[in-house]
């Protein structure tokens, strides 16, 4: 196990070496986040993002989960999203929680928002339409009649049974240069995107609470034995309070095309 860096310390200096795919990274932070400069696969990395209870929950019974991690666990989220390209979210999660999905936390850029709305549910004053000047993408099924505010681009889609592939995304996103790419949530979006192999690594933070009951962290297929579990290399990482598992999945990922580097 590995003890967290600090929430800030040597940030700043990390970020700008990470961004600019120096080869060599400062410590601390090239322990926890140097994993995540560059994929093995194709020229994405992809990294899921799951935050949860000790006993694998993202919320209670009623929805709630502000805040199931302490605030080490919340500025790694803030991290993550200051290394990528793009963070995306289902819309699920984007009407329930109504995320900003800025960098707010730490210091670094602010992200493309893109959420994943086969049926244009989503309304105009969803705080990710904010107008600030961060590129916005909405993710709808082809044929969807979707009327979204002025400066978000629409992207049509193939669906089937009302989702989207979880490829499709990847490679829509991997069009318009976006190149490292979180998937924040929610349980279900990260959990399509496992099961689709379509993820590099998947950073799951575990609050030390334990709530009885509530959502689920993953939605999977059901199996029958135990041993055909998906079994992960794991190591861990203390976030204060809160512990951090960085899975690898790079030996499951499958190729989604390569994607124009990002400037």
């Amino acid at each position: 196990m590995r003890n967290d860096p600090g929430p800030t310390e040597g940030w700043a200096d990390f970020l700008r070496a990470f961004r600019d795919s120096g080869p060599l990274l400062p410590e601390p932070w090239a322990t926890v986040f140097g994993p995540l400069q560059a994929g093995t696969v194709d020229d994405l990395m992809v990294v899921g993002q799951i935050g949860q209870s000790l006993d694998g929950r993202i919320a209670t019974i009623s929805g709630h989960s502000k805040y199931i991690n302490g605030p080490a666990g919340l500025t790694h989220l803030h991290q993550l999203r200051a290394l990528v390209d793009a963070v995306v979210v289902g819309v699920g999660t984007a009407l329930a929680d109504d995320p900003q999905l800025t960098v707010r936390r730490v210091e670094g850029p602010h992200p493309a928002r893109v959420v994943i709305d086969p049926r244009g549910r989503l309304q105009h004053d969803a705080k990710v339409f904010a107008a600030d000047g961060v590129q916005c993408l909405l993710l709808t099924a082809e044929g969807t009649t979707c009327a979204a505010p002025a400066g978000v681009e629409v992207v049509p889609l193939p669906a089937t049974d009302g989702r989207i592939a979880p490829s499709d995304v990847l490679f829509a996103l991997a069009e318009r240069g976006y190149r490292r790419i979180l998937i924040e949530g929610g349980a279900e979006t990260v959990s399509r995107f496992l099961v689709a192999g379509c993820l590099d690594r998947l950073h799951v933070t575990v609050a030390p609470i334990i709530l009885g009951a509530g959502r689920a962290s993953f939605v999977l297929p059901p199996i029958d034995r135990a041993d055909e579990a998906l079994r992960l290399s794991v190591r861990s990482i203390q976030l204060d309070g809160d512990l951090l598992l960085d899975c690898d999945l790079s030996a499951q990922r499958v190729p989604v095309g390569r994607a124009n580097r990002s400037t």
